[in-house]
């Protein structure tokens, strides 16, 4: 059996992909010859984890990708941010990694918990006793140096580290989490060995020292980034209802209250097996992968199902605008409620966010950047997911001196040209051509591949699903476009963010 998965070369496999769109009409009729037949073994668990395998035999290198169904979406206000600072904590070591005394560590980690709870009780009191506050603070962060004593810090990290590992990281978005990172192929079982540890004895240890990291993370990113903080009043201003105008690294003033308890319940529920997909390509023989799978991770607890999400954004009866003033340079986000990535109308959108922004060819980037010199910079993309309907956004960085109301007016009068006349058929062509040799680039490499295996599998049930959404893009006709700019590109379905500089004039 594993010689027969052995039979292709991982540079073979971008060459086939490509061969087979570049062969397509104008209209593809259908999946057929779209999806490569890639030796791809799937395997599912008895307690749920999904596992996909695909040999590429060359380089003596695998990736190896777990990714988990639950995200930003899946908290509630008051605990946001949690499944991020998960993701930190995952890399924080278990009861044997990482530390010399365990037992030293649990007893103070419930010390130093015991006094959180204190301290969260008194904020939560009507008249609040800060000379208590601040020593409630004390006591925790005491308890917390005291607790570094038997930790041999980042030991997990270490580990694959020697062991040859190359892009060990992880991220977090509205709709999932994945830990990911490249090893030698002979230190495959090694890894399950470390996945096994980390899924059934994880250890939250320097838990608020992390937590004033994730906070630190957030003040870069977001509280003092322009735009990282217009993506977020932006966001906020375009969905009331549904979580994905909350921001996946959480609220300031969530992260300031969650406790290592809201953490590991969190996981306990939700990082279980049946939330899990496991892809792993590389130069591995797909029977020792299946054995070491059940070994190591058949036995991981199934967990709860995510839970779900019942909010539904309403219609938008009106444009809304927002304005954020900051000692920074002007900055404007333009989005329109559109659908989800199931939707038919998802890829002529997809289109749609190439022909206005995808190259120094599109339309807005020619008109805004190279004709009339209005802006730096434009890009065009859906956001922030794609299990639930999104917004397509447009972000432009002006040029000085022109202003956000010259952007709006010209980028008006690009939306309005393809509602009026669509896209030329060469058009969508050269967008075919950008979209097919972006994807094969993602594709060179192991872990391009085993990232794209898992995303399908988590957002899509199915691994080929993001291949076949190829051959939708290429049954894209200009008449589509053109109906998508018409049905969702209106005034009332607006949301306009504008970053304002600070001025001497400018209201307190």
């Amino acid at each position: 059996m594993a010689a027969r998965f052995r039979s292709q070369a991982p540079r073979v496999l971008p060459t086939l992909i490509l061969a087979a769109l570049s062969s397509l009409p104008e209209r593809a009729s259908g999946q057929d010859g779209i999806v490569p037949d890639l030796p791809v073994r799937e395997l599912t668990l008895d307690n749920g984890l999904r596992l996909l395998i695909l040999p590429r035999p060359s380089a003596p290198t695998a990736a190896f990708v777990v990714e988990y169904a639950v995200g930003g979406v899946n908290e509630t206000l008051g605990t946001t941010g949690t499944a991020h600072l998960l993701e930190h904590m995952l890399f924080k070591g278990t009861t044997t990694v990482g530390t010399r005394d365990v037992e030293t560590e649990l007893d103070l980690f419930a010390r130093m918990d015991a006094a959180h709870d204190s301290l969260l009780a008194e904020l939560s009191a009507p008249a609040t006793d800060t000379t208590r506050l601040s020593a409630l603070r004390e006591r925790v962060k005491a308890y917390e140096g005291q607790a570094q004593t038997p930790v041999v810090s980042n030991e997990f990290s270490r580990i694959l580290t020697r062991n040859g590992a190359r892009n060990l990281n992880a991220t977090t978005s509205s709709e999932a989490t994945t830990y990911f990172v490249e090893l030698p192929a002979n230190r495959a079982k090694m890894w399950f060995l470390l996945e096994s540890d980390r899924a059934h004895n994880p250890v939250f240890r320097e838990f608020y020292t992390e937590r004033d990291v994730v906070m630190e993370e957030r003040r870069t990113r977001v509280d003092t980034n322009p735009g990282g903080l217009l993506h977020e009043v932006h966001l906020a201003t375009a969905f009331l209802m549904h979580p994905y105008g909350v921001p996946v690294v959480g609220y300031m003033s969530d992260l300031e209250r969650l406790s290592r308890r809201d953490v590991e319940e969190y996981h306990r529920r939700y990082y279980g097996a049946r939330n899990a997909v496991v892809a792993i390509v590389g130069d591995v023989a797909p029977d020792s992968i299946t054995a070491w799978a059940r070994d190591y991770l058949g036995d991981i607890r199934s967990g709860d199902p995510p839970p779900p999400v019942l909010a539904v954004e309403p219609p938008q009866r009106g444009e809304r605008r927002v304005e954020l003033v900051m000692d920074a340079e002007p900055q404007l986000r333009v989005g329109w409620h559109t659908v989800s990535g199931h939707h038919p109308d998802s890829p002529a959108l997809t289109m749609l966010a190439s022909v206005l922004a995808g190259r120094r060819t599109s339309r807005l980037y020619r008109r805004l950047v190279t004709q009339d010199r209005l802006a730096a910079a434009v890009t065009a993309t859906t956001v922030p997911g794609s299990r639930f309907p999104g917004q397509f956004v447009v972000h432009v960085t002006p040029r000085a001196p022109s202003t956000p109301a010259d952007i709006e007016a010209a980028l008006y009068e690009e939306i309005e040209r393809l509602a009026l006349e669509p896209p030329e058929q060469r058009e969508l062509r050269r967008v075919r051509n950008q979209l097919v040799a972006s994807g094969v680039r993602r594709l060179q490499s192991n872990l391009g591949l085993a990232l794209q295996l898992a995303g399908s599998v988590t957002h899509y049930g199915n691994w080929r699903t993001t291949f076949e959404r190829t051959a939708l893009l290429y049954n894209v006709q200009p008449a589509d476009v053109q109906r998508v700019v018409q049905t969702y590109f209106t005034r009332d379905n607006r949301t306009v963010a504008t970053l304002v500089k600070r001025t001497g004039d400018t209201d307190p």
